[in-house]
């Protein structure tokens, strides 16, 4: 397994409605998928599926756009309420957790000072249960909660909020040019997709001149260590520079899982190919106070070397 995205109550489902049009998830990071071994029961309890009957085969091999959408958009929907479980109480309610490194925006200010949020557009990208736009609504902004699973949605709406949720592609959102001041994604999308210059031209098209577009994605020089929290996590296993994805995938060979490696100087490349000014690459230290594990971030590895990094872009 790879190191890849992040990132209540046990009550039915409040009737609001989601919007299925057009979110992304996925290399199963260990900030992204829950670890088996390690699941912890909180009192927000919102299981209600089975796991999967099968172990996935994990590989590395090539997989297109369309095979790696379907295969995360199903993987998510599977393993949503296994997530929530394991990691809800580290992502809080209306927390806007960045990492596992646990950098929040509240002390970061990536989007700009909280004041300066009310009245904006924001569009959050891979919002999952939409903790980051329940945030920003408290700030007086106006969120839109975009995720490819529905079933991340779901919970969501068992959470609550007042805001938009949107079941849709990352890569084709269904917005008009302009509609949004702000975009920020923590874990969400750019990890996943086969070819992360769709999201973010997709991006930069509905932000308005002058937006800033702020996005979280494992540290790239993690591809290089096994994905594991202790001693065994620090020697090199593989080239920093092989950029074949990660895929799980079942005894058919379909993919059920993919992450994307690129580069950090590919990040940056793609970036400004889009049409983006990079304002800032920020790479969260690990602070003492946090103790806890999260797949394979750790704070001996956190330490030692970089988990994540942000991106912080803006629209000319």
């Amino acid at each position: 397994m790879r190191e890849g995205a992040h990132p209540g109550q046990n009550t039915a489902y409040p009737a609001q409605e989601t919007s299925c049009e057009a979110r992304q998830a996925g290399k199963t990071s260990s900030a992204t998928r829950p670890r088996r071994d390690e699941r912890k029961s909180t009192t927000r309890e919102p299981i209600i599926q089975e796991p999967d009957a099968f172990e996935p085969e994990a590989t590395r091999r090539d997989a297109d756009v369309t095979e790696s959408s379907r295969a995360n958009r199903g993987w998510w929907d599977r393993n949503a309420d296994e997530y929530q479980v394991e990691h809800g109480t580290f992502l809080g309610d209306d927390r806007f957790v960045w990492c596992p490194e646990g950098l929040d925006e509240v002390e970061a200010e990536l989007l700009g000072p909280a004041e300066d949020l009310k009245g904006r557009d924001v569009l959050e990208i891979g919002g999952g249960a939409a903790q980051c736009s329940r945030w920003l609504a408290a700030q007086g902004a106006r969120p839109v909660a975009l995720d490819l699973s529905h079933r991340q949605l779901q919970h969501a709406l068992r959470i609550g909020g007042s805001f938009p949720l949107v079941c849709a592609d990352a890569g084709a959102l269904p917005f008009a040019d302009a509609s949004f001041d702000l975009a920020c994604s923590a874990y969400g999308a750019l990890p996943f997709v086969a070819d992360p210059r769709l999201v973010l031209r997709e991006v930069r098209r509905v932000l308005r001149p002058g937006g800033r577009f702020v996005f979280s994605v494992t540290h790239p020089v993690r591809w290089a260590f096994p994905d594991e929290p202790g001693p065994e996590g620090l020697s090199v296993a593989s080239s920093y520079f092989d950029r074949t994805p990660y895929v799980e995938q079942d005894e058919d060979g379909r993919a059920v899982y993919v992450e994307h490696h690129r580069t950090l100087g590919d990040r940056v490349r793609d970036i400004a190919s889009s049409g983006f000014r990079l304002v800032d690459l920020v790479e969260p230290e690990w602070p003492a106070w946090n103790t806890s594990e999260w797949g394979g971030w750790s704070p001996l590895r956190g330490n030692l070397i970089p988990g994540t990094a942000i991106f912080v872009c803006e629209r000319d």
